[in-house]
């Protein structure tokens, strides 16, 4: 798998797990509905701990697949199996309605606080241990036994994006009545449709390990 493919896989992989409601997501969103700014600040915040989170992956694995070159391929299948787990988990989740206070955006008395919220979003992204597994499973399905140095420094820099512009729009969007009521509208579709592509993608990487690729 060349150094795009891989990128790709884990560009596609992330977006889905970033799209998947969650703490992060209910965080920015009661944000957002309170404030626009405040709900940038945070999404700001979903990215740097994204961040963290990449750069400390891409460490922890990269030694470990040198230490121990059987470890690829049984963590390849263990990550896939996680990813059609939290699929599953999705999509049996899709019905289950969404809490978000429904307050009028960019309330005087919430905004000018983009310091603490950037500080909140990045504590809540980094103290979700379930996010760590998804990073560390997704990096080990696509990463190569010996990861470049352009893999290395590409793979972070896109991770932030993703992060950070995903929540930039929930924010911008959730701090809108008319999208606000739309996605909570179609949620359930929403969710089995993230829980679908996870699980069918985590299937293939099991395949993948199971062939010895």
């Amino acid at each position: 798998m060349d150094n795009t493919l891989s990128l790709l896989g884990i560009a596609g992989a992330m977006a889905v797990g970033a799209m998947s409601p969650g703490p992060s997501f209910v965080m920015v969103a009661r944000t957002a509905v309170t404030s626009r700014g405040d709900g940038l600040a945070a999404a700001l915040g979903m990215g740097a701990g994204g961040l963290v989170f990449a750069i400390a992956a891409l460490a922890g694995l990269q030694a470990a697949f040198l230490a121990v070159p059987g470890l690829y391929l049984a963590i390849k299948g263990f990550g896939g199996a996680y990813l059609v787990y939290l699929g599953f988990r999705i999509w049996r989740g899709a019905r289950q309605p969404l809490a978000v206070t429904q307050e009028v955006g960019n309330s005087p008395a919430r905004q000018g606080r983009g310091g603490r919220t950037f500080l909140l979003g990045l504590a809540t992204q980094v103290s979700n241990p379930k996010t760590a597994v998804v990073y560390a499973s997704i990096f080990a399905a696509f990463l190569p036994r010996e990861v470049p140095l352009v893999l290395a420094l590409a793979v972070p820099a896109v991770i932030f994006c993703i992060e950070t512009g995903w929540y930039a729009i929930v924010a911008l969007a959730l701090s809108s009545a008319a999208p606000r009521s739309a996605y909570l509208r179609y949620k359930a579709w929403i969710d089995r449709a993230a829980g679908g592509v996870m699980g069918l993608l985590g299937i293939r990487l099991v395949w993948s390990a199971v062939r010895g690729n």
